[in-house]
């Protein structure tokens, strides 16, 4: 086992990102290059890591965070477009008339609409949009931000069109690349397997999630602190969770990653409205919040619930249809892209030039990638083809003549998604560079380049695993998710949760002879619930509605959800390590 020195060292990055984002609450844009810094120091230090290579690996992290950006940005323009256009709030209105009983409202849209939106955008937008809708319907804002919060925790697994599985899983799991060939898989096929695992685990814990949020929403915002009210709702809320848990399952499954969240949210939602507007599920009484005159102080912000402030103009007149089609538009090619071989191949496909140059060999084509970086054996690319990001492009573009957007509006859409992507530059950038440095801490060694007796066996993750897997034995999978939310809490996305401890949790269930797959997929279910109490995803949501220094009371609350799928998750990560083992 590693001296306590290094494993000193390898924790330092992490200790200080959690001290400066929780205790100073430094946001991360500030944090994130302070540990990138504290990582690349350890490195140079305890691990005799040369400077060349520690810039090698943060260069590889910005590329990594480059794809990522690209997703994101896509989604945005997507996202504002269609605001812009009147279409989102004309899908929310088609989901609100279904009833008057906020209950099933919740449902509707804190569920349903807030998991699709997370498909489609990820990183903290679901609340974003879904709270000020919400707050358009006359819910109280705070109630309004806890709905929004809970019910798109299941979605968050494949985040925005498959992030977190993409970026999350690929980029930091291609440090154990041999390890992976070794059980006779590539780097991509075991992160599919992976993701197919935490989609059963999520799946199944996330059948509930609907009736949590109206639980909440019912006993901490009814007229009597009850939960008697969710009675009339159970079979509503148990048949849309499965509703959206078996496409969820099947799509990670049989499709891919990017696709399970935006497409089980549209399926799931389709189906339980037809089954509402047939007359089935509906409760026999409607429920609805105290007058307003009787809500407490804190309930409400600077924005008066049922005012017009967060609904654009002119969505009246839209149909469903038009509205949804350029979400139609998106699945149909992201299906096409991923399911038609020789399309999937074009757009893997080799390099159409490749230029030599004293920093390294770089390759353009579908796939623009730098290898050999400053003279070391690091490499790092960019799918700039095949990442969901051109076709969310693509789709925003599409979106234009559907809806005969003027030029003002699609100026500003494209300009408030560029403005958006300027913090989370910063933070990705240098937190994946962080994890890079961590992860490739011994690749020096590996390389001959410094002696093996010089330096800790092993990288900064392998020495974390080790002593994780010494500390707590056999116990561990009952741990694993906590250590996803943790990341997610701590860095507020999933996605940099799994580029942090996806490796790491490798390495653990390694280092304890345990299915590597449960794991990892374990990752992804504490990564979900975490962002429930993220603590920028919090503040987020509460700007939206006008709510200012309730971020502390958002994360009390939402901690009961929390701790139902953290204790759940870990007893299935655990029961499927112990029982069933062989499937995996």
């Amino acid at each position: 086992m590693a001296s306590f020195v290094e494993i000193g060292a390898a924790i330092s990055p992490l200790v200080i990102v959690a001290i400066l984002l929780i205790g100073f609450l430094w946001p991360a844009e500030r944090a994130m290059p302070v540990a990138w810094v504290v990582a690349g120091v350890a490195a140079f230090v305890i691990w005799d890591m040369p400077v060349d290579w520690i810039t090698a690996a943060s260069i590889r992290g910005g590329l990594a965070a480059i794809e990522i950006l690209w997703i994101v940005f896509g989604a945005l323009v997507l996202l504002y477009t269609l605001m812009n256009s009147g279409a989102v709030d004309r899908i929310n209105e088609g989901f609100a008339s279904i009833s008057e009983d906020r209950r099933v409202q919740i449902v509707l849209l804190a569920f349903f609409v807030a998991t699709f939106i997370e498909g489609v955008a990820g990183f903290g937008t679901p609340a974003a949009v879904v709270a000020p809708l919400l707050l358009a319907l006359g819910f109280p804002a705070l109630a309004a931000v806890i709905a929004a919060l809970i019910g798109h925790a299941i979605a968050t697994v494949f985040g925005a069109v498959g992030t977190p599985i993409i970026v999350g899983y690929q980029q930091p799991l291609e440090s154990v690349e041999p390890e992976i060939v070794a059980e006779g898989m590539s780097v991509a096929g075991y992160s599919a397997s992976a993701a197919g695992w935490a989609a059963v685990f999520n799946g199944l814990l996330g059948i509930l999630m609907p009736l949590f949020a109206v639980g909440m929403i019912t006993y901490f915002f009814g007229e009597q602190r009850s939960l008697a009210p969710i009675w009339g709702v159970l079979p509503l809320c148990l048949f849309s969770g499965a509703a959206f848990a078996v496409p969820y399952m099947l799509t990670a499954w049989f499709i891919g990653p990017e696709l399970p969240s935006l497409f089980a949210a549209m399926v799931g939602g389709a189906i339980v409205v037809a089954v509402l507007r047939a007359g089935y599920l509906e409760p026999s009484d409607t429920w609805t919040f105290p007058p307003r005159n009787e809500w407490p102080e804190y309930w409400v912000g600077t924005i008066e619930p049922g005012s017009d402030e967060t609904t654009a103009d002119g969505s009246g007149s839209m149909s469903l249809l038009r509205a949804w089609s350029p979400y139609v538009v998106l699945v149909i090619v992201l299906i096409g892209t991923r399911v038609i071989e020789p399309v999937a191949d074009t757009l893997q496909g080799g390099p159409i030039a490749t230029v030599s140059t004293p920093i390294g060999d770089f390759s353009f084509g579908p796939i623009i990638e730098w290898s050999g970086i400053l003279g070391t054996e690091l490499s790092g690319a960019v799918e700039w083809a095949y990442v969901p990001g051109t076709w969310l492009l693509l789709s925003a573009l599409i979106a234009i003549p559907i809806f005969s957007m003027n030029s003002e509006d699609i100026v500003d859409a494209w300009r408030e998604a560029g403005s958006k992507i300027i913090s989370p530059l910063i933070a990705l950038v240098f937190v994946i560079a962080m994890v890079e440095i961590m992860l490739e801490t011994n690749a020096h060694v590996q390389a001959g380049v410094t002696a093996a007796e010089a330096t800790p066996d092993g990288s900064m993750i392998v020495i974390l695993a080790d002593a994780t897997a010494a500390t707590i034995g056999p116990a561990y999978p009952m741990i694993a998710p906590i250590v996803g939310a943790l990341g997610a809490f701590i860095a507020g996305s999933i996605t940099v949760s799994n580029i942090t401890f996806s490796a790491f949790q490798f390495e653990v269930a390694r280092s304890l002879d345990m299915p590597t797959q449960i794991l990892v997929g374990a990752q992804s279910v504490g990564g979900a619930i975490g962002n429930v109490i993220a603590i920028h995803n919090v503040i987020a949501a509460l700007a939206t509605v006008g709510l200012v220094g309730k971020t502390g009371r958002v994360i009390r609350l939402n901690l009961i959800p929390v701790a139902y799928y953290l204790i759940a998750g870990g007893i299935l990560a655990t029961v499927s390590v112990y029982l069933f083992p062989a499937v995996f």
